[in-house]
């Protein structure tokens, strides 16, 4: 059984859950962007990235919960709701920047859409991991670390001293 110490231990550097985050992460939203692109063909381009990012911000979570942050198991519900917050804001930015595409090109192909979907999915992307590595898994290790840090044995030497009620030796110590 793991305890809280090797978890928190196991945290990586933010180089390390980076790189992980790039791979999990960009591999869901690789993945997402195909499912996107297959799903606009039969819905409404914003209610299908709307499904396919409730979808994916669960799997991705679960990912990141266990592989790229170290969090030692699974997503709480409460780290699926925050990490839910964010990609809100990613589903915006991803609307936002096919808004413009379409404003800007009458007819853009397939590729165009993919290479603007993609870069206003990283460009989130970047942002997520600074809310999800501070905000929503960073919890978890300082959790971890007031667990181990209680755990320990504390010695402490306890002084009492005798109550007085002499005004003058109360007014001293004040």
């Amino acid at each position: 059984m793991e305890t809280a110490q090797s978890r928190q231990q196991a945290a990586p550097s933010a180089f390390t859950a980076f790189a992980r985050f790039v791979f999990c992460g960009g591999g869901v939203g690789l993945a997402s962007s195909f499912a996107v692109a297959a799903l606009a063909s039969w819905l409404p381009w914003a209610f299908a990235n709307a499904l396919v990012t409730v979808a994916s911000t669960l799997l991705a979570t679960e990912l990141h919960a266990r592989f790229t942050f170290g969090a030692g198991g699974r997503a709480t519900w409460r780290q699926h709701a925050q990490s839910a917050g964010s990609a809100a804001a990613a589903y915006a930015v991803t609307c936002v920047a096919m808004l413009v595409l379409h404003q800007l090109v009458a007819a853009p192909g397939a590729v165009l859409e993919q290479v603007v979907y993609l870069s206003a999915s990283a460009l989130a992307g970047v942002a997520r991991f600074a809310v999800l590595r501070l905000v929503v898994f960073a919890r978890n290790r300082s959790q971890a670390a007031a667990t181990v840090s209680t755990a320990r044995p504390v010695q402490a030497t306890v002084a009492r001293a005798s109550a007085t009620t002499d005004p003058a030796v109360l007014c001293c110590a004040a």
